[in-house]
């Protein structure tokens, strides 16, 4: 076995320039399958863990992906908001145990803002019910002597290089539009959060009081021609919000999640919707299922492809080998050396490509990582590959093995005097 293996080796070397192209698209094939996988199973484990310990989402009647999508993700908007007084009502349900509310719409430099109350850092939990905790600083007062502060993700610190103390202005909406910023009051950085792998991690919190008082001379998503309430004097007009865009419920009782869902749906002063994190973060990954399957179908694919040029190499050199494998033939190898021979290549061949692949596929998600995390609040785990990872990289080793019994076939029944005969 030592000796095929060296001989195998040796064989392959002396071909190296056309193996080695066959070795980078199945390293590329390689690393795009390990690459989607880790993809996958990092993205669902960041939607599963973006929230727990919160038993309803209440918001105004949409459809649960997009209320899961803009209240937890932060991603897109809200059609309509829902009234505070809802929200109060909703509060003293006799099932209720706790609600948060929360207002998005507003951004600073690309990151959302969202407006909430000091229980949003008490209440939110996120992976297996953890709680918020801050790296540095504390949470934001929520009253009127500390109306402009400011709490941020860990994310926003590290990508900003900001640091408690800082003042930061917010923009209505994305921002980025001409006259969009509220630079009339800028609020000061009291907080960072320690980093939770969640869209929490990109987000600034501020206290809902905050936003009605940068909102105090603007209509209509503009400012008003002609007004202008300075930082201090917004303190003396009622910031109480009478619109939010959302409320997290926490419940006395799982049991009574449907009774509290059912009242909500019936309820007739606005229309509402609860949804369960968990039942509508199933639904999202339905959604997105099919995209992934299609990428899954899609690499495998490609590694199929490069698996057959493989073969195709192979086999288009075997008749240059003829004279070669006559001539092992001929100093005492049998029939079964030759096709242990070809199928030793092909896998060397396979495991230098699948090797490459991937430390190219573990590379490229350390290094997307930090911007993945920045632009879509998706932790990607590096380290050491998964299970799945570690099938998938196997079924293509075996693959590559199985690849190399067809010429490996082919040349078992050439017989030796095939091979030692002149050619014409």
């Amino acid at each position: 076995m030592r000796t095929l293996l060296s001989i195998a080796a040796r064989s392959a070397w002396n071909r190296r320039l056309t193996l080695s192209l066959v070795a980078l698209c199945i390293a590329l094939a390689t690393g795009l399958l390990l690459t989607l996988e880790r993809l996958r199973a990092d993205v669902r484990a960041s939607f599963a863990q973006s929230v727990s310990g919160t038993d309803l989402i209440v918001g105004a009647r949409t459809g649960p992906v997009q209320l899961m999508l803009y209240a937890v993700f932060r991603v897109g908007g809200a059609t309509n908001n829902i009234t505070m007084a809802s929200a109060r009502a909703l509060a003293e349900h006799r099932a209720v145990a706790w609600t948060v509310p929360i207002a998005l719409g507003d951004s600073h430099r690309g990151r959302p803002v969202l407006g909430t109350t000091p229980a949003y850092f008490e209440r939110f939990r996120y992976g297996d019910r953890q709680p918020l905790q801050l790296a540095e600083g504390r949470a934001f007062a929520g009253t009127l002597d500390g109306l402009y502060e400011a709490v941020i993700g860990a994310e926003v610190a590290r990508s900003l290089g900001y640091r408690t103390g800082q003042r930061i202005t917010l923009a209505h909406g994305a921002g980025g539009m001409p006259g969009s910023e509220h630079a009339d009051k800028p609020f000061t950085v009291v907080g960072v959060l320690a980093r939770t792998g969640t869209p929490v991690d990109r987000t600034v919190h501020v206290s809902l009081q905050a936003l009605e008082a940068i909102h105090l001379d603007w209509a209509g998503g503009a400012p008003l021609p002609g007004m202008s309430v300075p930082a201090d004097q917004a303190r003396k007009f009622d910031l109480e919000p009478q619109q939010v865009t959302a409320v997290l419920v926490g419940l006395k009782s799982r049991a009574a999640v449907f009774v509290v869902q059912r009242w909500v749906a019936q309820y007739e002063a606005e229309p509402l919707l609860a949804v369960l994190p968990g039942v509508a973060l199933d639904e999202l990954w339905d959604v997105l299922g099919v995209g992934e399957r299609a990428l899954q179908a899609m690499s495998g694919l490609v590694a199929v492809v490069s698996l057959a040029s493989l073969v195709a190499v192979v086999l288009a050199g075997l008749n240059e080998r003829r004279r070669e494998l006559a001539v092992l033939r001929a100093v005492g190898a049998g029939p079964r050396h030759v096709l242990g021979l070809l199928t030793i290549e092909a896998l060397l061949v396979t495991l230098a490509g699948s090797v490459i692949g991937a430390a190219v596929s573990f590379a490229a998600v350390a290094l997307a990582g930090p911007w993945v995390q920045t632009q879509f609040g998706i932790t990607l785990q590096g380290g050491a590959p998964s299970a799945a990872q570690a099938l998938l990289w196997g079924a293509v080793v075996l693959a590559g093995m199985l690849a190399g019994l067809i010429p490996g076939l082919r040349a078992y029944r050439l017989s030796l005097a095939d091979g030692l005969s002149p050619r014409s």
